[in-house]
Parts: structure tokens; C-alpha cells; sequence
């Protein structure tokens, strides 16, 4: 049975309010009508000033200014961030000096890092320094981890300010893996707090390589503080393959994509 207009409206409220966007296809599946009804749905959305269409569905018109809390972004697209961790590991030589910032995403690549000896990892990210330490504990790989200090931010499980900002300006890295809160042609990579965003181009400063960790779900969303454009990104690491109008930029700026399908 089709769902009713008003209930569709809330659905995709919802949608855009948890997940920042919406997909014509994944709506019209779930709710039993036409994509053509979910494009009118949508564009009633626009005018209203709730949503922004974009190609293939429509993202939050508010402003992107809030971030849910750590452990509730866990739950968010958990199996397809894992995914993009287990691709973005193999990314990973041993003898390489990276840095990982905050993020759930950049949780699942520390969890997957394994087989690599020698290697240095930097992060300012308590949850991925716990977990690279009990790896290290168990013997899945060797080197050595060096914790970004500064204010801690309990709700994202952080370490942010101008004392990291200046210990990681110190230092020099091979790769640095960045997780976001939104990406788009226009904008570039982008994220939702202020601190945490400031030691994040610290991060790509220092890099020789900027490896991006982004689901579907962030892209064509701009969150509240711009990161760096796309000319400063080496890598993107993603759950599915790149929107076709993506691919001029891409070529453009030399930028490499990398499909996590999943286990082999």
C-alpha cells in the first residue's frame, strides 16, 4: 500500500534531519509510489524551505551546523563504513607515517589496520587511539602511536584547540586519512566543528597524501566549516562509485577513487 503525502513528508523530514539527504529511488521504494510523485514531493519540500533538491534526490536546506553525538553516528550507515575502513587500510604500507582525525568512519579504518610493520600512526581521536592501541597490544601490527592532545571534547570523543593545533604542525606524514561531515563540487570537504576542523588542515598541511573517508551520504551536503577544496584531496575511499557528475572534477584535480565493495 502506497503511503499517504503527509506521511512521506514526514518520512523524508525525518531522513533529511538524521541522515542530511534523501535518494528519489530509496523513498519511491519505501513508501510505494513513483519516483516522479517523490520528485513532486520533493520539489513541494524546496519551495517549502525544508530541503535543496540535488541530482538523484535532495539534501537538508538547513544550516549545517550541528553534529549528532559519537555514538549516535555509530549506528548511521555502520556496515558501509566499515567497508570504506577495511578499503582504506590496504591503502596503508608498512614503514608509512599517518594520521587519522576524528570520526566513525575513521574508527572502522583503525579497527581494520593489520599485517603492517613499522608504521606511526598520529590521531587526535580518543576512540581510534584505544583502538590502535589494543591492536598493537595484540600484536595485529607494529610501530608506534602518538596522541594529539589538547581540550577533550567528551560528546565526539576528541582532542582539539591550539596546543594539538601546534603539536601537529610539528610534524611531517605520509598520509593523512580525514573523515567528514559533507563534500560537494562547490565547497569541497567540509565538517561541522570549529576546532575539530581547524586541526584537520593541520592534518592535510602536513601530509604528502590527503586520503578522504566519505559514504554516500555525504555527498553534495555542505557542513558548517569548509576543510580544504578539492584540489588539496589525493584519494576518496567510498561505498559506492562516484556520481557521474563528479567524474570531470575528478579527472581535473587527479583525484582517486576507491570503491570499498565490501569482502572479497
Amino acid at each position: 500500500m502506497s503511503v499517504s503525502s503527509e506521511q512521506r513528508k514526514r518520512i523524508i523530514l525525518e531522513l533529511l534531519k538524521s541522515e542530511g539527504q534523501v535518494k528519489v529511488p530509496d523513498i519511491s521504494r519505501r513508501c510505494a509510489v513513483s519516483e516522479e510523485t517523490v520528485r513532486r514531493d520533493l520539489l513541494l519540500l524546496e519551495r517549502e524551505g525544508h530541503a535543496k533538491r540535488v541530482y538523484g534526490g535532495a539534501v537538508s536546506a538547513k544550516p549545517a551546523n550541528y553534529e549528532p553525538p559519537y555514538l549516535h553516528r555509530q549506528q548511521v550507515k555502520a556496515e558501509e563504513k566499515a567497508r570504506i575502513g577495511r578499503e582504506a587500510a590496504e591503502l596503508i604500507s608498512s614503514g608509512d607515517t599517518i594520521v587519522i582525525d576524528v570520526g566513525t568512519t575513521a574508527l572502522e579504518l583503525a579497527k581494520a589496520i593489520s599485517g603492517k610493520e613499522r608504521i606511526t600512526l598520529l590521531t587526535n581521536s580518543i576512540a581510534v587511539a584505544y583502538h590502535l592501541m589494543e591492536s598493537l597490544n595484540e600484536g595485529r601490527f607494529s610501530g608506534q602511536i602518538i596522541v594529539i592532545g589538547g581540550r577533550l571534547n567528551p560528546e565526539q570523543q576528541s582532542m582539539t584547540g591550539a596546543p594539538g593545533e601546534r603539536e601537529m604542525a610539528q610534524f611531517r606524514v605520509d598520509k593523512a586519512f580525514i573523515s567528514i561531515g559533507g563534500i560537494s563540487l562547490k565547497r569541497g570537504i567540509s565538517d561541522y566543528d570549529l576546532d575539530e576542523t581547524m586541526l584537520s588542515r593541520r592534518m592535510i598541511e602536513a601530509a604528502g597524501q590527503t586520503i578522504v573517508l566519505a559514504d554516500d551520504s555525504k555527498f553534495d551536503k555542505e557542513a558548517f566549516v569548509e576543510i580544504a577544496p578539492l584540489r588539496k584531496i589525493d584519494a576518496i575511499v567510498s561505498n559506492v562509485a562516484p556520481p557521474k557528475e563528479w567524474l570531470p572534477a575528478l579527472k581535473q584535480h587527479r583525484i582517486q577513487w576507491y570503491e570499498a565493495k565490501g569482502e572479497a
